[in-house]
């Protein structure tokens, strides 16, 4: 069976002998730029291979030096193990305190110490370093664990050393096997008849030669040409080696520190994020509401706005809920630790871990959704998904962004979902010939403004039956039409919205009077039904049935509305049925003739020319008909075909 890999990385002051430490281990120099050799210090990271019995391990070395701590975070980002390093003639100095405080806000849960340059001390000094190391991690991750006094120049504890790391590298936690690949680069550069090469830890997953991988992220997809580990090329990758990559579609100067390679879409870019984060106990300030930031995650340092959710500021020792505006997109998935720091002076305040990874804006103190991110958190698969499900609201999403979403295992995604809805959690909706699955609370909130606005609606014109759907699409404009569709058919399903001609109402509602208005409109219609061609006007149908103007009008307004009658001008109305044989007429007249004058459309209707010229201009609005000179021919809605396929298409 293969040796698994295990990322060890290095951590503590400028000086204190993290890369002579590295070389006696491993035989390797990690300062490989001209500037670290010259100047005798590390200034970006660097990375060695480490063979032992039991264990391959990568060594991430990484600089010490204050001014380079964003390279150090870059190269923290995903190590499995920590060696904690401390010079015997310097003791603990503020890098030894900081690069702790990173790796703990990082989620390293294991680790060990290495006592450096302990030829230059007696036993007694030595020993007084070391109650030092132990009052500094008491309460870490590095509590109680191996503390080995070492020497580059004579060899000392290298041996043990090489020996405690072996250990504490084999109880490191692998990955779950089925998780898509996923690296994060950390160098970018080109290499002479190979072309563009990335390295980063591969963070999940597996790669394969000439497989292709999603570069995000600018989200283009690129061919891996070749693969590399420590120098060796090789046919695939796995989770937790340190690897090259020989990339086909895109240029060295393109790509850079701080972008990925995924499995195509298992992941993608956002600038905001939701995330749980917590204030250094110790910094020298609170984390406040709208403070600028520097935000390392993953490889990425980014700047970034916080919007607190729920307080003002968080004090130093404290957590709470926030989300993060980023300047430019990163690519992060739930769970993912990530560091903050001051934009000036340069300090780490805080960090913590990503609770949503495409997040939509949150409003301050909403309650709701502050219950959803909090059960984020939870241990519990199934609580998490359908968390992750309500946040993404109306999103479109798919099974596999649960992995990104909700930390959920892919291989048992299926299951997960099918008890989500056989416990109601979900609910899937039916939209034409798509469906769309949407959890319960995001269902009842939408239907609720659904009904809101058909209620303001109803308020401001309560003489009118119904609401034209085209007011209620563009009052929820946001909403995209395949969800809005799927939850009014819903809700009239249920009884609670009514839909007809006119359009759309609560089911309860009805126009004051509303009786006395149908029957009105009703004996209207019915009166212009009978006048024809020659119907009567407003005025008119008023004496003939004994009835007010205003009434009339407001009756015809209504049954035009359903679509029982059509406004052909001034104060006449067709019937609907009338209308329809009006056009069908016409079109009949037009296929033998070619053109008509206004004289041979009203002796085909039989009626006079102070009704033929409203009706001629009727039919050039609504297409039938063009004007040309004095006569009429057919216009952009005379296709052949029957009148009822001619008033289908309109």
């Amino acid at each position: 069976m293969d040796r698994p890999t295990v990322i060890l990385g290095t951590a503590g002051h400028i000086d204190h002998g993290k890369t002579a430490l590295v070389r006696a281990l491993t035989g390797i120099d990690t300062d490989r730029l001209p500037e670290e050799q010259a100047r005798g210090i590390t200034i970006d990271i660097g990375f060695a291979r480490l063979d032992l019995p039991g264990v391959q391990v990568a060594i991430v070395d990484v600089p010490g030096h204050e001014r380079f701590v964003r390279n150090m975070l870059a190269g923290a980002s995903g190590i499995d193990v920590a060696l904690l390093v401390v010079a015997a003639d310097d003791s603990i100095m503020p890098q030894t305190r900081e690069h702790l405080a990173v790796l703990r806000l990082l989620g390293v849960s294991s680790g060990l110490i290495a006592i450096t340059k302990c030829d230059l001390v007696d036993h007694t000094w030595a020993s007084m370093v070391e109650d030092e190391i132990r009052a500094l991690v008491a309460g870490t991750f590095l509590e109680g664990q191996p503390m080995i006094r070492t020497s580059a120049t004579t060899g000392l504890g290298i041996a043990t050393l090489a020996e405690a790391i072996e250990s504490q590298c084999g109880g490191v936690r692998r990955g779950r096997s089925g998780e898509p690949f996923r690296v994060a680069i950390d160098r970018a550069f080109l290499v002479r008849g190979v072309g563009t090469v990335v390295t980063g830890t591969v963070w999940s997953g597996t790669i394969s030669r000439d497989s292709e991988v999603e570069w995000l992220p600018p989200g283009r997809t690129l061919r891996v040409k070749g693969l590399q580990v420590h120098g060796e090329s090789v046919d695939r990758v796995d989770r937790g080696e340190r690897a090259a990559l020989s990339l086909v579609g895109v240029h060295h100067s393109e790509i850079r520190r701080g972008h990925e390679l995924a499995e195509p879409g298992a992941l993608a870019s956002t600038r905001l994020l939701s995330v749980r984060l917590e204030s250094l106990e110790g910094s020298p300030w609170a984390l406040r509401h709208r403070a600028r930031l520097r935000l390392h995650l993953g490889t990425t340092e980014v700047g970034a706005s916080l919007r607190l959710l729920a307080d003002s500021a968080i004090e130093p020792g404290s957590t709470g809920l926030a989300q993060l505006v980023c300047a430019e997109p990163v690519v992060a998935r739930v769970g993912q630790a990530f560091v903050v720091r001051s934009e000036s002076p340069v300090v780490t305040l805080g960090g913590g871990r990503v609770l949503q990874a495409l997040a939509r804006p949150i409003r301050r103190r909403d309650a709701a959704s502050l219950r959803w991110l909090e059960q984020i958190e939870s241990q519990d698969a199934m609580a998490r998904a359908g968390a992750a499900i309500a946040l993404m609201g109306t999103r479109p999403w798919a099974a596999h962004d649960l992995w990104r979403e909700a930390g959920a295992d892919r291989d048992s995604t299926r299951e997960l979902l099918g008890r989500l809805r056989e416990a109601g959690e979900t609910l899937e909706l039916s939209s034409g010939e798509s469906s769309i699955q949407l959890h319960r609370a995001v269902v009842a909130e939408i239907e609720a403004r659904i009904v809101r606005v058909l209620e303001r609606r109803h308020q401001a014109e309560p003489d009118r039956v119904a609401q034209p759907r085209e007011r209620i699409e563009t009052d929820l404009g946001y909403l995209s039409p395949d969800v809005l569709n799927a939850l009014l058919q819903r809700l009239v399903g249920a009884g609670r919205v009514r839909e007809d001609p006119a359009g759309l109402a609560l089911a309860q509602f009805q126009v004051p009077g509303a009786d006395a208005a149908a029957q009105r409109s009703r004996r209207a219609v019915a009166c212009i039904d009978q006048g024809g061609f020659s119907p009567p006007s407003t005025e008119e149908i008023a004496t003939d049935l004994a009835m007010r103007e205003a009434d009339v009008r407001a009756a015809l307004t209504s049954a035009a509305r359903a679509g029982e009658v059509v406004h052909i001008g001034g104060g006449w109305h067709l019937s609907a049925s009338n209308a329809r044989e009006l056009e069908a007429r016409v079109l009949m007249l037009l296929a033998e003739k070619g053109s008509l004058t206004v004289s041979q459309i009203r002796d085909a209707l039989a009626t006079t020319r102070k009704y033929a010229v409203p009706l001629c201009e009727y039919l050039d609005r609504i297409g039938i008909t063009r004007r040309r000179g004095d006569s009429r021919i057919a216009g952009p809605r005379a296709v052949p075909g029957s009148h009822a396929e001619v008033r289908k298409s309109s």
